[in-house]
């Protein structure tokens, strides 16, 4: 019975009040806070490492995203009509997927070494910023370790963790689904879970933020100061044409 209990409570009641703490957060954080709204760039700190380190997370991280994408939110039933065999398909999942999370950790270890060995950085390193590190590093080994797994294990999570995945969104959730995965994949669940509710008061805020006034932009023109504007001399060849006819 407490099993039960404790079951609805991890795969139904918490992955609904961490999806309400990440909107009503976002929304909170922006009407609040807009200033703060940023990814607190440290780029004038130190370039050398974050010149690899960053473009390698981000292109990392882009890739997981959307290899979750589709292995939890586009059905296996689509992937087989589209002529996607379920081993193909597989094949495909590990090796892009351990591809993209190698290529995100070692990203990540460039970033958090940066953040740990420059002083400057460290500095300006806030309590928050180190949760959010430990949360985000936690769910990536724990998710690059699922999809080794998938190599030699016969769990076939398109059939369990996908579906009940799904089900939270479609507002008719399947927690027997979550409670009958293996352990490894609960604990990638939770940790992702509750990254969700620690997201708003991160600076992972500005993965929602994109520059998009700039392509609408109207262009900045520049204008030469006029010379009482400025302290410095006219040269000569520059001279304002006077239209102004002079009273003598």
């Amino acid at each position: 019975m407490m099993d039960n209990v404790w079951n609805i409570f991890l795969w139904l009641i918490f992955p609904y009040i961490c999806l309400t703490i990440f909107v009503l957060g976002h929304i909170w954080r922006y009407r609040y806070d807009k200033f703060g709204w940023t990814s607190r760039s440290s780029q004038m700190y130190e370039s050398r490492i974050l010149r690899w380190a960053n473009p390698m997370f981000h292109f990392g991280i882009l890739a997981v995203f959307f290899g979750h994408v589709m292995g939890l939110g586009i059905p296996e039933s689509w992937t087989e009509a589209a002529g996607i065999s379920e081993s193909m398909y597989h094949f495909m999942a590990i090796t892009v997927g351990i591809l993209a999370g190698v290529f995100t950790i070692v990203g990540l270890v460039g970033l958090l070494y940066r953040r740990r060995f420059t002083k400057a950085v460290l500095g300006a390193t806030t309590k928050m910023d180190k949760l959010m590190y430990l949360m985000l590093t936690v769910v990536i080994l724990s998710g690059l370790v699922n999809t080794g797994s998938g190599a030699v294990g016969d769990y076939n999570y398109r059939e369990g963790v996908s579906v009940w995945f799904r089900s939270i969104f479609f507002l008719n959730p399947q927690p027997e689904l979550m409670a009958h995965a293996p352990f490894s994949f609960q604990f990638h669940g939770l940790a992702a879970i509750s990254l969700f509710a620690l997201w708003p008061f991160t600076r992972l805020v500005h993965v929602f933020t994109a520059p998009l006034g700039y392509i609408f932009r109207p262009y900045i023109l520049y204008r030469s100061r006029d010379a009482h504007e400025g302290s410095r001399e006219r040269r000569r060849g520059w001279d304002k044409v006077d239209t102004i006819p002079r009273r003598r």
